[in-house]
């Protein structure tokens, strides 16, 4: 009988904390560490400490002064992705080395929250754990948080796009052709877009391209000049950059920024002083770019 009882118990804790798990809110970044330094020596402290985890750096960014992107992958990343539906959005992490008043912030996208928000078969919870033990952990932020279910059917408001409403930017005669294509004019173009990374998903027709963005002349589409009016609280969501362009089969999409931009900041209100009022032209800023950019000719 005690057994039975102690079965019970069991039974009843593991379902309690099953359902917790399930109502846990999901934040969209991590924060591993703020301490002194420079951003330039705790960027090379964090590569190496990526690369002897088994990560692999497949790019580096700085957007502005003061700020320093990592992208990495692994195994379990490209793995996951090849199971997943445009899977590629989620084949990379990116790590932030931030100055912030008399600090460096080291941050991370949340492996878990982003799995999620991309609608991909594993939760990544692996990754989670792998940078947190190379990293550190202080706390998830830059936002109030979702639920799994709220997470996976994200989308910021009525009428505005979901994850799988992307932008289609162009289309070639093969997942090759698109592939040499778009490598090739972000490598070069006159548009202010820059290639940060590339990632091939083993086994599909899928390759992920960061891209950076930076144009004094058309700001909307300027990294600096976005990040300047959403990224204005204490703890910096640096890791929001760079932008991704998916090259599925022959053709190629980008995340509509009114998705891709609102996942990072969920809680950005619509109107007022840093609000997505202030970027208002954007979402088509950096559309049209994109597509100009990566057009077939």
């Amino acid at each position: 009988m005690r057994m039975i009882r102690i079965g019970l118990l069991l039974s009843m804790l593991f379902m309690s904390v099953g359902a917790y798990s399930a109502d846990a809110l999901l934040k969209p970044f991590v924060l591993a560490s703020k301490e002194a330094g420079t951003v330039a020596d705790k960027s090379a402290q964090v590569k190496t400490a990526l690369t002897g985890a088994g990560f692999v750096v497949v790019g580096e960014y700085a957007p502005y002064p003061g700020a320093n992107i990592i992208v990495v992958t692994n195994d379990e990343l490209k793995k996951n992705a090849a199971a997943s539906k445009s899977g590629g959005y989620g084949a990379v992490q990116r790590v932030s080395v931030t100055a912030a008043s008399s600090e460096v912030q080291v941050s991370y996208t949340n492996p878990v929250y982003m799995s999620h928000v991309y609608r991909m078969e594993g939760d990544l919870s692996g990754v989670s754990a792998a940078l947190e033990k190379t990293l550190g952990r202080m706390e998830e932020f830059g936002a109030k948080g979702l639920t799994v279910k709220q997470a996976r059917k994200y989308h910021y408001m009525f009428g505005m796009e979901y994850f799988d409403e992307p932008s289609m930017l162009a289309e070639y005669p093969s997942y090759e052709d698109a592939v040499k294509a778009v490598d090739a004019k972000l490598t070069s173009n006159d548009n202010g877009v820059t290639k940060v990374y590339r990632v091939d998903i083993p086994g599909t027709q899928e390759s992920v391209f960061g891209v950076g963005m930076a144009n004094k002349e058309n700001k909307y589409m300027d990294d600096a000049f976005i990040m300047s009016e959403i990224d204005f609280h204490d703890v910096k969501s640096t890791a929001h950059l760079p932008y991704e362009v998916l090259v599925s089969g022959k053709r190629v999409y980008a995340l509509y920024a009114r998705f891709r931009i609102a996942i990072n900041f969920p809680d950005l209100s619509m109107m007022g002083k840093n609000s997505f009022m202030n970027i208002m032209q954007t979402p088509e800023a950096i559309r049209t770019v994109l597509e100009k950019t990566v057009e077939r000719k």
